[in-house]
This record gives structure tokens, sequence and C-alpha cells, in this order.
């Protein structure tokens, strides 16, 4: 465990960019930035592409450890190069920012209200590799659609189910149980989500800290006591699809919470841009969002 990383994890002021769009949504995060897809004639241009955006993210001036603690990528990103080096690498040698990666293969079916996280298939081989490539922590999302009290129940008993197998690899997991936005009882999903996950984090050993990303809740600071915890050692939120004005006048009224941005981040950019006016645009995105989560 790298202290230093810790440390910053901790007790930094600053979000966590999320860059780890992958599988069926890495051709919208491509269209988005205005790449289409007659671009691309297979996985591998697919990828090859994504990570030219990313790379051009990570490298801009406007990304910057004076705003940002850390960065989410996608597997493929860590396994590939900035400048000669890992990503995970670049991200802290060059940047100062601490690297996470997103573990999860995408949701089942609905089923209960929710959606569980897959089979994560060589789950062991991956954190291991997670390791030599230098990353501190771990991400993987589930989605919770109703107030389903069991469903909701499965979704975080499966979220730190995986989590204690991060956690004894080394890595700090950031457990996330999205709620839905559109969701018409996301106020009563919300309570039943924080009883599941306060009765989760009282089974974790004294020691034992983990990360949580959740949708901004519809009451102002709700998750404060989960804040609290002794177990928790941080929690990001999620956009869930609100605009960036949206999430971040969302965020801005939740003390202690910070964003963990992925569309809201990268909205307006395109690689069409000069690097002048995608610098830019990222810099006033990067400002706005630091400046709601250091509330």
């Amino acid at each position: 465990m790298n202290m230093k990383q810790w440390d910053r994890i901790r007790t930094g002021q600053g979000f966590i960019a999320a860059l780890d769009q992958s599988g069926g949504s890495t051709p919208k995060a491509l269209l988005q930035y205005g790449v289409t897809e007659d671009s691309y004639s297979n996985e591998d241009q697919m990828y090859e592409l994504v990570h030219e955006m990313r790379t051009r993210i990570i490298k801009s001036p406007a990304f910057d450890s004076k705003y940002i603690l850390g960065a989410i990528l996608f597997e493929n990103t860590m396994d590939r190069l900035i400048d000669g080096k890992y990503t995970a690498d670049y991200l802290w040698e060059e940047k100062g920012i601490v690297p996470f990666l997103k573990i999860d293969k995408g949701l089942a079916d609905p089923e209960d209200g929710v959606q569980l996280m897959k089979p994560i298939p060589g789950l062991s081989d991956l954190l291991q590799r997670a390791n030599e490539r230098h990353i501190f922590g771990t991400k993987m999302r589930s989605v919770i659609k109703e107030a389903n009290p069991s469903g909701i129940k499965k979704v975080v008993e499966q979220q730190f189910e995986v989590g204690k197998q991060i956690l004894e690899a080394g890595l700090v997991p950031i457990i996330e149980p999205e709620v839905d936005i559109h969701t018409a009882d996301k106020t009563a999903s919300e309570k039943l989500l924080k009883a599941e996950l306060s009765a989760q984090l009282s089974k974790l050993g004294k020691d034992v800290k983990v990360m949580l990303k959740l949708s901004i809740p519809t009451e102002n600071n709700f998750y404060r006591e989960l804040m609290e915890d002794p177990h928790v050692l941080r929690i990001v939120a999620l956009s869930g699809g609100y605009t960036q004005a949206e999430a971040n006048d969302k965020l801005a009224h939740n003390q202690g919470l910070i964003a963990s941005f992925s569309r809201a981040l990268s909205q307006g950019l395109s690689a069409g841009q000069s690097n002048d006016e995608f610098n830019a645009l990222l810099s006033k995105s990067v400002e706005a969002i630091y400046a709601a989560s250091i509330q």
C-alpha cells in the first residue's frame, strides 16, 4: 500500500475523475467525443481511439492534481502506455494523481428491482496485475432501480463479498451500488441502501477501510453518518446521467461528498477541437467540479 496515495485520498481536497467507460459504453463515449463508428472497423481500433482520447485528457494541463485526487481506469487503459509509461505510473509519477481500476464486467439482467454485477472471471489474476501496474484501488458498479428490500440487500452483499477479495489483494475497493436517478422511489431506495451499507460495514474488521461511490442523494447530507463510519475511507458521488451543471449543483449541497464524474467531466470535449479549445473547456469543467467538491 502506497501511504502517500492513501493520505492523499483520505485527506486531499479535490475529486476523482472517472475515465473507465468500457465494453458497450465505449462506442457511446467515442460518439460523444465526435468519433463515429465508421471511424474504426474492429475492437482493437476502437480501443486505440479511446486511449487516444483518454491520453489527451490525462496529458492536458487542465488535468491537474491541484483539483484531481485520483482517476479510475478501464483495464485496457491500465495495460497501455502514455509517453512510455504504463498509465497508472504516468498518472502518479507525472501528475501526482492516484490510479484506480474498474474491475466489473458489466451488469446482469434486472431482477428484484436491481442489476447485480455479472460474474468476474479471472478476478484474482486481474488483481495481481493491478498490483503489478501500481494500482491503488478498484471500482465495481451495480444498479438499483426500485426500492426492493430483497434486491438491494443482494446488491450490497455481492459488493462486499467481492470487496473482501479486493482487500485481501492489498487494494482499496470502491463499492458502487448506484441508485438510478430516474427511479420513482429514489428516496426509499436510498434509505434501504444506507441501512444495508451500515450493516455490512459493521461486519468488517477493525482496521479495514473501503470507499463508497453513491448517487447524489435526494436528501442533502443523507450519507453523513456513513462518512463518519470508521470503515469508510471516502465517499464519492457519481453523476448518474445528470448534466454537469445539475450534478455540480446537487453535489455542492452535500458537505464532504466529492465528485467521481465520467460523462459530466468530459461533457463538450471533442476530437475536432484545437488543443487550446480542448484544454480551456476541460479546465472549466475541472474547476467547476472541484468547486462543488470542496464545499
